[in-house]
């Protein structure tokens, strides 16, 4: 045994206790403790059953992440579990906390499991390109059946322990301490005279079922939900496996599907993708002894789709906070949104009633500034114009409490501007939400030239409290995100002009991984959002830079997007099923000739070459002036809050895998032929120059 696996003889009971903070992972030493303890209690004569516990907060948590990317050490994690399962005592697995990936396949690999009421499991290792490679594809099969195997594993998401029980991955729930569930039950099993019961010999989940017909719909679904993706379809046939074959050979063809996924370029990306999501919180230059304020109460001036949903983000992390609008018809509109919000929820299954009423009292509706004297924090999320911010925060600054933060949902405006408006600029920080603000996990969270390391600290901290993806950005106009997809949006709508058409362009990228095409996308937020962003950079530009006009004869018609029925598309009414528009035939050939150009065919890869690259290239010029820490975080805030495919590990890392040679040298074309707005970013220069990539480069460098 090691350190970290303890072994304890109670009477005829094996009590083996892993204790691997802080989740206990499956490190080599961990593996190696497992199967000597396993080995000892099977020869120990005295003893008749085992049970296995973990100290701390979890069950064993999964992979141990210092191991990826190094050569396999033994024992592997198959043998272990071989071991655990071939004992001729009965053993029962104890779980609390989480029970993922490889805990939950050595939970399987026990004869029994319990679990604690509030405890999980799940196999996420589809998320990260991989599918479960120590029997979680053959085990579980055979236990919840061919249906919530497939579900489980192709989506990666975790159930909790009640679901556990009812589809037999748990046989019981168990209040109190771990030790003493476990010992009580393996005392039973004794008592009852039980034999193990190993679950790689059950056939239960895999009998009664139309097998072939749960493969073949889950194949559709992964082909409409997640084109591309390499890992699920392994996924898939690694359960149809456990199907066909005895549990031997499936395990043997699960080994070579997990291969595969290993070997596949998409399971770097979205390890780079996972590390890159830990990376994120780290602020390079914030002194470690910084301590964050305490937020307990919370406000947010807007009643709109973005300003509920933030004090619903709020709420749903138990935080009450007030809602204010500028009269009571407005606030009672903002706070019918917040009901119809979760009641949609409760519709779908995701919430309970009990639970919708909670977070409700959690919200209460004011409509005097006075009313926000004693919030910890204050979002406001009113309209995108200076002036507007300026009255609000002028306001606040008369109003709140010594010590609250001042934060701007701001997407694109200057935050240092709005600090001046106050008399504290060191309480003011950006905290820019993603609509729907209380679904998306994004928040990038805007560092001012005033704002405190403290304030800096507190407003990460709210993010995690929030359960949100933070990243820091720098001011500049429209930070990291919205800055860089202005280059995306505006290449592809001069596509427009070249020849292509919404339908094709949308189209190539879905294909190439995106959530959305460009011109859905700005269907859906409102074409009138871009147009103002237009108008108020146009008043900057030099004048041989200018945007291309489709967007603006959509607007002059007054066709918004989804919000009047028309845009890039058409749409019936209650219906955002995306349609041809025929009256944007006719714009398009008036905006090729009023620039000279002939319409002509463009290929699928010019297409992605054009929008991903103008993505890069601003990216570089972002990470140079130091708006963002690491190309890393671009990633993150991409993967997160634009929807980019998360298998190509987002633009900056998609750049380094195709080279960063090759990247410039089509910039350079591009440049020759579309003028400015390609000019090549000097980091990208120096970079393909040198054969490094950006995933290496650090700031200052």
């Amino acid at each position: 045994m090691t350190d970290v696996v303890r072994l304890e003889i109670q009477g005829e009971i094996a009590l083996i206790t892993v204790n691997n903070p802080p989740v206990n992972a499956l490190g080599q030493a961990v593996r190696e403790g497992l199967l000597k303890a396993f080995q000892r209690a099977e020869a120990d004569q005295q003893v008749r059953a085992v049970a296995l516990v973990c100290e701390g907060n979890t069950f064993i948590a999964g992979a141990d992440i210092k191991e990826f990317g190094k050569p396999p050490q033994a024992p592997s994690l198959p043998e272990v579990i071989e071991v655990i399962e071939g004992c001729s005592k009965p053993s029962v697995a104890v779980i609390h906390g989480t029970a993922l990936g490889g805990g939950l396949e050595v939970a399987l690999g026990c004869h029994y499991r319990i679990a604690r009421k509030d405890a999980k499991v799940g196999l996420p290792e589809v998320k990260l390109g991989l599918l479960p490679g120590a029997g979680g594809t053959q085990r579980l099969p055979r236990l919840a059946g061919v249906e919530k195997a497939l579900d489980m594993i192709v989506s990666g998401t975790p159930i909790g322990a009640a679901e556990a029980v009812e589809h037999h991955i748990v046989d019981e729930l168990f209040e109190g301490d771990l030790r003493e569930a476990g010992l009580a039950y393996a005392r039973r099993m004794v008592g009852e005279g039980r034999a193990p019961r190993r679950t790689g010999e059950q056939t239960r989940g895999i009998e009664g079922a139309d097998n072939e017909a749960l493969i073949r719909a889950k194949h559709a679904e992964v082909a409409k939900r997640m084109p591309g993706l390499f890992s699920p379809l392994r996924c898939i046939a690694a359960v149809e496996a456990a199907t066909q074959l005895p549990l031997t050979e499936g395990l043997k063809r699960e080994r070579e599907l997990f291969a595969e996924c290993l070997n596949s370029p998409q399971r770097g990306a979205l390890v780079h993708s996972f590390f890159s999501e830990r990376q994120a919180g780290k602020i390079n230059d914030l002194p470690s002894d910084v301590k964050p304020r305490s937020i307990k109460t919370a406000a947010v001036i807007g009643g709109g789709t973005m300003g509920v949903g933030i004090a619903l983000s709020f709420a749903n992390a138990g935080v009450p906070v007030k809602l204010l609008e500028i009269n009571d018809e407005a606030l009672q509109r903002g706070l019918q949104r917040a009901r119809d919000t979760y009641a949609a929820s409760v519709k779908r299954g995701s919430l309970t009633e009990e639970a919708m009423e909670q977070r409700l009292a959690l919200v209460e509706g004011v409509t005097e500034y006075a009313a926000l004297a004693d919030a910890d924090v204050v979002v406001e999320a009113v309209f995108e114009e200076m002036g507007v911010k300026q009255q609000v925060f002028e306001q606040l600054d008369a109003v709140c409490k010594p010590g609250a933060i001042l934060a701007s949902n701001t997407s694109s405006l200057d935050l240092d501007a709005i600090a001046a408006f106050t008399k504290r600029p060191e309480d003011v920080v950006g905290l820019h939400f993603f609509s729907p603000a209380n679904v998306m996990r994004l928040l990038e969270v805007v560092r001012g030239a005033k704002t405190s390391n403290e304030v800096l600290a507190t407003a990460m901290a709210i993010g995690k409290q929030l359960k949100k993806v933070s990243v820091v950005v720098g001011v500049c106009d429209g930070f990291v995100g919205n800055r860089m997809v202005f280059q995306y949006g505006r290449e592809a709508e001069f596509l427009l002009e070249e020849g292509a058409t919404p339908q094709q362009v949308d189209g190539v990228l879905r294909n190439f991984g995106m959530a959305m095409g460009p011109f859905a996308m700005r269907d859906l937020s409102g074409l009138d959002i871009g147009q103002a962003i237009r108008k108020r950079q146009r008043a900057t530009l030099p004048p041989h830079l200018d945007f291309p006009t489709v967007s603006d004869k959509l607007c002059a018609a007054g066709m918004l997007g989804q919000k009047t029925g028309a845009g890039y598309y058409r749409y019936e009414p209650g219906n955002r099923t995306a349609q041809e528009n025929p009256d944007l035939a006719p714009m398009l050939e008036a905006a090729s000739q009023e620039k000279g150009i002939e319409r002509q065919a463009l290929d699928e890869q010019y297409i992605v070459e054009r929008c991903i690259f103008a993505l890069v290239n601003e990216g570089a010029k972002i990470l140079e002036e130091g708006i963002a820490q690491r190309s890393s975080d671009i990633d993150v805030i991409y993967l997160n809050g634009y929807g980019f495919p998360a298998f190509r590990g987002g633009p900056m890392f998609y750049a380094d895998s195709v080279g960063l040679d090759w990247v410039l040298a089509r910039v350079k074309e591009l440049h020759a032929r579309c003028g400015d707005w390609w000019k090549p970013a000097p980091l990208l220069e120096k970079l393909a120059a040198e054969g490094r990539t950006f995933t290496d480069w650090q700031a200052g460098q």
